[in-house]
């Protein structure tokens, strides 16, 4: 069934890419961004990913085909000092070693107006699974498409910060994930 579940996948990623338009379609990491806000003992910290990709085949003239994979190199996460990005990689936090990728997958795309869309799909972060929605606006100029938006999470929810850790009075639980991907080849929206 696995064998199965793998062949429809790779059928459906080559019938979604078959289309010129979206074949071409790529995300400029020079301009893109993926940026995350935490607190602790109420103190905002800023962080971000350094490096990120996606793979993306959306149509707005067909979002029922239109499919976006997004993954995040975990060990690039960073909160601008070397105390703190030496702490991220381990196995209390992002475990690196074992989960070096964080992954979004869409399953659903649906069109709410003026550039402004739902995203729907699968968050994996550390080998556990959420279902979630990402509100995100689209823009253009010139051949960029700019995807914008901000999805907040519950880091307990993928074990992110865990044993002392887990402690929501030192570290905060809800977490703003802020994300600006520039986007070439996108049709006109």
């Amino acid at each position: 069934m696995k064998i199965t579940h793998i062949a429809f996948a790779t059928a459906l990623g080559a019938t979604l890419l078959a289309s010129p338009a979206m074949a071409q379609q790529k995300l400029d990491a020079a301009q893109s961004q993926l940026q995350f806000t935490a607190r602790q003992m109420g103190v905002p910290l800023e962080g971000q990913f350094k490096k990120f990709d996606a793979q993306v085949a959306f149509d707005p003239a067909k979002l029922a085909t239109s499919k976006i994979n997004f993954t995040v190199d975990t060990g690039s996460a960073t909160l601008g000092s070397k105390e703190t990005d030496a702490e991220l990689p381990k196995p209390v936090w992002f475990n690196v070693p074992k989960f070096p990728q964080a992954v979004f997958e869409s399953t659903s795309i649906k069109a709410l107006g003026a550039g402004k869309y739902e995203v729907a799909g699968k968050l994996t972060i550390k080998g556990t699974s959420v279902n979630v929605v990402v509100p995100t606006t689209l823009t253009q100029a010139g051949a960029i498409t700019t995807a914008m938006g901000t999805l907040p999470i519950k880091r307990l929810a993928f074990k992110i910060g865990e044993n002392e850790w887990a402690d929501t009075s030192m570290v905060a639980d809800d977490v703003q994930v802020k994300f600006k991907l520039a986007l070439t080849g996108v049709g006109k929206l």
